[in-house]
């Protein structure tokens, strides 16, 4: 469907032209993307755009979710060959992966506690994919439960996305309070904008629509300031704040 009197293969062109001039890439792929913009964009964004992408965490989940958009399910068929192939523990929690991300969090659940067995019974990295999955599946007072265990049990343990599935799970128990506290921590030091969106939204939602406003300025703010990649693994949460700052400037 033509965008303003373009064509989409044209529209990606262009895109991809602008990450060939931001990332310093050769020159002449300007020449093949304007003179060959279909072919040429297919042949960039197998070669330079995709490559890229995979060698970052943010990265690599961009590339998991398109590949998943083009073919559901493809991952978790592969994770399931993988485990057949091969009943190791690391492929045991791709599959539990693969079914969170499928949405089947009853079946991650189930995976992820047959993944904590044995010698990995006490696997700190599991047991924050399965308070994820619990999460997920509206068990919040369960997840909140689990990490306040591992916490307990392992005060070293360190990890960024187990303190946001933490607040959140607080937040989701009805422990205000408790909450507010660890927003605000995470917001201090994380690197992305997942946790200021997830606040505003849990703000929105129990009404208090000045402190969202609050948070959603200076989030836009600090947003002016971070590097163009950066913002661009961040676009969902961007995306998902700037649409709550409509509700959150603007209550009903």
């Amino acid at each position: 469907m033509p965008i303003l009197g373009l064509g989409l293969h044209v529209i990606v062109a262009i895109l991809f032209a602008v990450h060939v001039w931001r990332t310093g890439q050769e020159r002449w792929w300007l020449l093949v993307l304007f003179m060959f913009p279909l072919l040429g964009s297919f042949v960039y964004g197998l070669t330079v755009w995709l490559p890229e992408m995979s060698r970052s965490r943010g990265g690599r989940k961009v590339v998991r979710g398109l590949r998943n958009t083009l073919n559901p399910g493809r991952e978790l068929r592969e994770a399931q060959d993988a485990f057949e192939h091969s009943a190791t523990m690391a492929n045991r929690v791709r599959v539990a992966d693969a079914l969170q991300a499928s949405g089947r969090n009853g079946d991650a659940i189930a995976a992820y506690r047959e993944a904590l067995r044995g010698v990995h019974a006490d696997d700190a990295d599991i047991q924050v994919r399965l308070a994820r999955a619990l999460l997920e599946n509206d068990e919040a007072p369960a997840a909140r439960e689990l990490l306040e265990s591992l916490i307990a049990r392992r005060p070293d343990f360190k990890s960024a996305e187990g303190h946001l599935i933490y607040a959140r799970a607080v937040a989701a128990s009805g422990d205000r309070a408790r909450a507010r506290e660890e927003f605000e921590t995470l917001i201090g030091y994380f690197a992305g904008i997942e946790p200021r969106a997830r606040y505003v939204e849990i703000l929105d939602g129990w009404g208090e629509h000045a402190a969202a406003a609050r948070l959603v300025e200076e989030s836009l703010s600090h947003i002016k300031h971070m590097p163009a990649g950066a913002r661009r693994l961040n676009e969902e949460w961007i995306r998902r704040l700037k649409h709550a700052s409509v509700r959150a400037v603007a209550p009903p």
